[in-house]
């Protein structure tokens, strides 16, 4: 695969980032994936919103074998960034605007914040329909990463989910990820796994 060509443009802190960015679609299938789990279709949008973080949305749709949509199994929303202390300058909370500087100016500003072995960490929080949303912290390492939740925040009937661990990478211009679960005995099981393909940018509106 030939390297990814960064916008000038782009947020110096989601350059360890870019290579999630883009619209992608295609399919997987629940539990473990084998053949007589059930099938999905899926459409992922990771966006470069133009501040620090990443846009996450997730549309996912039951299918029979052939491909055929049945019906929706959820939409997940949420925003990926590179873990680090807040400062001052950053925007928020709120409304509040972030200073016209940033608070790292280019990629090799942002090289600071990588471990010895070249990773960087990591946070996602994602929010799931039926008062549920996973705070994830860990490790992006060139076009691969993982992250387990630190906290998960349910509302007062939301259903038991009590941890999980997700797992991207970019193979041969193909996202692969994977989603465990864990169950009532405290093991983490399979709940899901998929292959897309980029079909778009998803660059500032």
């Amino acid at each position: 695969m030939a390297p990814m060509e960064l916008p000038t443009d782009l947020t110096p802190e989601l350059v360890p980032l870019y290579w999630l960015l883009g619209t992608w679609e295609g399919g997987g299938r629940l539990g473990a994936g084998e053949e007589s789990d059930p099938p999905f279709a899926q459409q992922v949008t990771f966006r470069d919103s133009g501040l620090e973080f990443v846009e996450y949305r997730a549309e996912t749709s039951l299918t029979d074998e052939s491909g055929a949509r049945l019906r929706t199994l959820s939409v997940e929303t949420g925003f990926w960034a590179l873990d680090r202390p807040r400062v001052e300058s950053d925007v928020g909370p709120g409304l509040t605007p972030a200073d016209v500087v940033p608070v790292y100016r280019s990629a090799e500003d942002v090289q600071q914040l990588a471990g010895e072995d070249g990773s960087f960490p990591i946070t996602a929080t994602i929010t799931h329909p039926g008062s549920l949303t996973e705070l994830y912290y860990g490790r992006i390492k060139g076009p691969q990463l993982q992250i387990t939740t630190d906290a998960v925040m349910r509302g007062e009937n939301a259903a038991e989910y009590p941890a999980a661990t997700r797992m991207f990478g970019l193979v041969e211009e193909q996202l692969f990820w994977r989603w465990d679960v864990q169950g009532p005995d405290g093991e983490m099981t399979p709940h899901a796994s998929a292959v897309l393909r980029r079909t778009g940018s998803a660059r500032t509106a």
